[in-house]
Order: C-alpha cells, then sequence, then structure tokens
C-alpha cells in the first residue's frame, strides 16, 4: 500500500512536458523547417527503390531519403559502426538538439532520457549478411556489419555521439507504433521527475525483407500511397527518422525556449487480436485511453493524424473506430503516408513532428493523391491542399502489427489552465 500511494504522490504533482526541439530526416526533407514546408505544400518524393536489387518485383516505388550525408552530424562515432537506421536516429538527434538551442554540455549536466522506437532495426545490414552466408558460408561473413546489427545502437549511437554517459538509452521495437511507444516512454520519465530532458523518437531504413513481406503480402502500391481513397492499392516502404527534443515546462520557460507544443498525454492497448490485421476494438480502446490521460474530451481535438497506411483493412477499421469514439463530431483526419510513405518505426514520430508543426504553423497537412474518397470510411481527409487551421489539440495515431497500439495527444502550450485537467487525469488514471 505504501509503494501505491508514493506513486499516487508523484502523480499528483506530475510535471507538465513539451516539445522544444524536432529533429527530421525523412524523403520529404530535412530538419524542421523544410519538413514543415514539405507538408504544407503536399510534397511527396516517390521513386523506384535503389536499396536493394528490386529486379523480379512487378513495381518497386518507395520513398527514401536521397542525398544523406551522416558525416554532417555525426562527429563522435564511427561511421563504420553504425548501419543507415542508427546513422538516421542520430543525426536527427543532433538536429533536435540544435533545433531545442542547447548544447552537449548543458545536456551532460542533467539527467536525461533517450528512446527510438524501430521496426526493422539495421535489417538492410541483415539482408546483406545472409547473402553473404549464401554466398560463401558463416566465413563470408563481414564482422563489421554482424557488429552493428543490435537494434539497441539505433539509441546507444545518440548517447555516445552526444557523450550522455549518465543515460540509460533504450530502443522499443513494437514495430510501426513505436515512435508513439517512444513518446511515450519519454514522456513519463519527465513528467514523473526520473528525466529533466528526453530524446525521443522513431528510425528505419528502408529494407528487402520488409518491401518483400508487403509485396507477398499484396499491400505494396504500383505507384503511391492513397489512404482513404476508394482506388487505394496499398502502402509505399520508405525510411527516416524523427526525433523530438521534449523537457519539462519549467525549464522551457526558465530558459525561454520556442515550444513547439504540449504533450498532454498518451494511450497504448495491445489487443493481440491478430499478427497483421487491425482490431477495431482495440483501436478504439488506446483512442479512449489516451484522451482520458491527457484530460481531452474528444469534442475537444482538432485534427487526428491517422495511421493511414492505405490498405483497406487498416483504414476501415481506423475511420470505423474513429466514429465510434468520436460519434457525429468526428474531426478532419489526414495521412502523412501519403506524402512519407510508410516508414515503419519512424512513422509515428514523423507525424508527431507534423503534429507539433502544425499546431505552431497553423495549418492542416493534407492527403495527397487522393481522387475519391472511399463512402466506407467517410471522413474529411483534407484531399490534395493544405488548409489554414487553428489548431489546439490534435491526435496522433499509431497501429502495429499484433495489435501493439499508441496514441499520443499534443496541444498548444497554455499558461495554466490545463494544469489542474492533465494532473486529475493523470491521478483518476492510477486508480483504474
Amino acid at each position: 500500500m505504501s509503494t501505491y500511494l508514493a506513486e499516487n504522490a508523484r502523480l499528483s504533482t506530475a510535471r507538465r512536458v513539451v516539445i522544444t526541439g524536432c529533429g527530421v530526416i525523412s524523403s520529404i526533407g530535412t530538419g524542421v523547417a523544410e519538413f514543415s514546408a514539405a507538408l504544407r505544400a503536399g510534397r511527396s518524393n516517390v521513386r523506384p527503390i535503389t536499396a536493394f536489387d528490386t529486379t523480379g518485383f512487378a513495381h518497386s516505388n518507395g520513398t527514401e531519403v536521397a542525398d544523406f550525408s551522416p558525416e554532417r552530424w555525426i562527429h563522435n562515432v564511427d561511421l563504420a559502426q553504425l548501419g543507415r537506421a542508427s546513422r538516421f536516429s542520430v543525426a536527427a538527434s543532433r538536429l533536435a538538439v540544435e533545433d531545442a538551442g542547447l548544447d552537449e554540455s548543458t545536456l551532460r549536466q542533467l539527467r536525461g532520457a533517450i528512446s527510438v522506437g524501430t521496426t526493422d532495426g539495421e535489417c538492410n545490414d541483415l539482408d546483406t549478411l545472409v547473402e553473404m552466408e549464401l554466398a560463401g558460408g558463416p566465413s563470408a561473413l563481414d564482422p563489421t556489419l554482424a557488429r552493428r546489427i543490435s537494434p539497441g545502437r539505433i539509441s546507444t549511437a545518440i548517447a555516445r555521439e552526444i557523450g550522455l554517459a549518465d543515460v540509460e538509452p533504450t530502443t522499443i521495437a513494437t514495430a510501426c507504433s513505436a515512435g508513439n511507444y517512444a513518446i511515450g516512454n519519454g514522456f513519463d520519465a519527465i513528467r514523473l521527475g526520473d528525466a529533466d530532458f528526453a530524446l525521443c523518437g522513431g528510425a528505419d531504413a528502408v529494407c528487402r525483407k520488409t518491401f518483400a513481406s508487403f509485396y507477398r503480402l499484396r499491400s505494396i502500391a504500383p505507384d503511391c500511397c492513397r489512404p482513404f481513397d476508394k482506388n487505394r492499392m496499398g502502402i509505399l516502404t520508405g525510411e527516416g527518422a524523427g526525433v523530438l527534443m521534449m523537457e519539462s515546462l519549467d525549464s522551457a520557460l526558465a530558459r525561454g525556449a520556442r515550444i513547439y507544443a504540449e504533450v498532454l498525454g498518451y494511450g497504448l492497448s495491445c489487443d493481440a487480436h491478430h499478427p497483421v490485421a487491425p482490431h477495431q476494438p482495440g483501436i478504439t480502446r488506446c483512442m479512449d485511453l489516451a484522451l482520458r490521460n491527457a484530460g481531452v474530451k474528444p469534442a475537444e481535438v482538432d485534427l487526428i493524424s491517422a495511421h493511414g497506411t492505405g490498405t483497406k483493412a487498416n483504414d476501415l477499421a481506423e475511420t470505423a473506430a474513429i466514429r465510434e469514439l468520436y460519434g457525429e463530431d468526428v474531426p478532419r483526419v489526414v495521412s502523412m503516408k501519403s506524402m512519407l510513405g510508410h516508414t515503419m518505426g519512424a512513422a509515428s514520430a514523423l507525424a508527431a513532428i507534423g503534429c507539433a508543426v502544425a499546431i505552431t504553423d497553423r495549418f492542416i497537412p493534407p492527403t495527397v493523391n487522393h481522387l475519391e474518397t472511399d463512402p466506407d470510411c467517410a471522413v474529411d481527409c483534407v484531399p490534395n491542399t493544405s488548409v489554414e487551421a487553428d489548431l489546439r489539440i490534435v491526435q496522433n495515431n499509431g497501429w502495429a502489427f499484433g495489435g501493439n497500439n499508441s496514441v499520443i495527444i499534443l496541444g498548444r502550450h497554455e499558461a495554466g489552465p490545463r494544469t489542474e485537467a492533465v494532473t486529475n487525469a493523470v491521478t483518476e488514471g492510477a486508480h483504474r
């Protein structure tokens, strides 16, 4: 009982958490300014995949990061030790730190948390190692590649690059919802006083295994991704990294930091219904948990950034869950995957940054490539052209194989009024 009371006391004095830096490596832009401009313009850089030999596939479009030069941001870790996903995560983290107006020496004096989500880790290196073994047996394996395939390096490399010796990095492998999981992890660490800052997000690189798996599931679109469209044909595999610098509101105000948005709460659920098919009740439950944790009513949400993969199974289950929870007052529902492709473990992290800049810059990103809305979806997906909007609260969805669901709620930073509501919601959550 004493442990329960002590934890409840921590919850009742929870600190508010804000986003003060955004680091982006994506197919539509590097850095938050370029990324925000691309989202507003509805840009999508779809092109044939070059990361591996696509001979034998009838179609092979994807959303790769072009002209990525990791040496611009990675100075303290030997690049040969890092796979492509780890390079993305480190580069995005340094961009987030710089965007927040912080320096490495300052961070080393603070208590920090690092949490990064992924689906594939360094699967591209694994693909190469398999080719080597098939061609020449175990003796043909490249030891450098073998040493860098651990997914833990996606987060530990960040600590090594910035010199954060006392931080315990965490890699969360809950696939396509992992970015939101990581953000929720950092949010808890800060609001409960276990960390002063958190670098959280997701990273993944295009690889043969994932592309071929979705291709065999007949889920790869031949041309582009059309979420919620009557004529949608599936996903496009993509890559990149999104990392957020989060800190307590008191810290941000004390140093006069720019605040993109406040993290109001999050929800997780694991319905374990099916390996690949989304489960509507599990999705509804996750969204409801997030809203309750944030102390937000459905009617207060101005925008939903959907998981929105562009597959029939996802789009129908997700929109049905949204209508079940929101009733007749469904806000606009957009899918940034129409521009970014499906970046796997980076997906919900990049979308979270998209939500943050949408709140800051007061616009709603479009769902591009849209021709005709599926009547079974029946949402306003802001087709093809962004719109100006005074957003106050935004919901960011992330679903994954096995029913690993995650949702985060972001809001425009406002002094005072939300403190009591959020604290009460967190405290009530501890009683349930």
